[in-house]
């Protein structure tokens, strides 16, 4: 998912404030719902947020680009977190980008959404999820859509893949304002640069006042790119697991089939 600003989220906060949702039924009790994911396929993220997670004994879902030479390096590694519980999610095949839009430079010729049709697009999808069944036998799915692009070769293609999620990512925003608007095949992210953990944890407590939600997209953890430090991944954990009456924290999937059932 793209970079997007604190300060962008903050005026929407302000912006909010005087908005009152209707306070959503969480698990036990819990306040607000916390989903915590890593996009990417990143070494950090099996070195540094892993260990992280586990020692807090906390859930999440990590997005895997199938095409990533790291998948096939540290396989064992990543099905064991399959194993422990987290979620391995759909981030296609290749991480294929529209390189028509601002600041998208790095986007390869080979992997520019503009050129690739709607359709190849989902065939590749649908195989990344047989891809990612034989690493963890899971049958069921979320996905995320790399950049939150929602175009390829000029067509939408996210309605064609509706029925083989779960749940889709497709926007960088906010938190969630109103769970009873929520749009499963479009849920906003807010995708963390250089957070210090107190701000992490300024999001989470407000998800708590609207009894909603917040979905956090991380890139590289303590290094890669789009990076936030471990220390503040580490006081955000601490938090969360210091807090669990009041913040049910789990896997997006879990999360997800727990809304569209209630």
């Amino acid at each position: 998912m793209q970079k997007i600003y604190l300060v962008l989220v903050c005026v929407w906060l302000t912006g909010a404030a005087g908005v009152a949702a209707k306070p959503f039924s969480w698990p036990n009790g819990a306040k607000a719902a916390v989903s915590l994911a890593y996009d990417d396929t990143l070494a950090s993220q099996l070195d540094v947020a892993l260990p992280a997670l586990n020692a807090q004994g906390l859930k999440a879902s990590f997005y895997l680009q199938l095409s990533s030479p790291l998948l096939t390096a540290r396989l064992s590694e990543w099905r064991a977190a399959a194993a422990q519980g987290h979620e391995l999610g759909n981030h296609t095949l290749f991480h294929q980008c529209s390189a028509d839009k601002p600041g998208r430079e790095w986007v390869a010729a080979e992997n520019n959404l503009d050129t690739l049709s709607a359709v190849q697009l989902v065939q590749q999808i649908r195989l990344a999820n047989s891809m990612l069944f034989a690493i963890d036998g899971k049958t069921e799915r979320t996905f995320t859509a790399p950049c939150g692009d929602e175009l390829a070769g000029g067509q939408p293609y996210l309605p064609m893949i509706y029925s083989d999620f779960v749940a889709i990512k497709a926007k960088t925003g906010s938190i969630v304002a109103d769970m009873a608007q929520l749009n499963v095949h479009a849920v906003e992210v807010i995708a963390p640069v250089g957070s210090s953990g107190a701000e992490l944890i300024a999001l989470v407590k407000q998800a708590a006042q609207y009894g909603t939600m917040v979905n956090f997209t991380f890139h590289g953890i303590g290094g890669d790119h789009l990076s936030v430090s471990a220390d503040a991944h580490a006081e955000l954990l601490a938090y969360l697991a210091a807090n669990r009456d009041t913040y049910w924290t789990d896997t997006f999937i879990n999360i997800m089939q727990y809304v569209k059932a209630n």
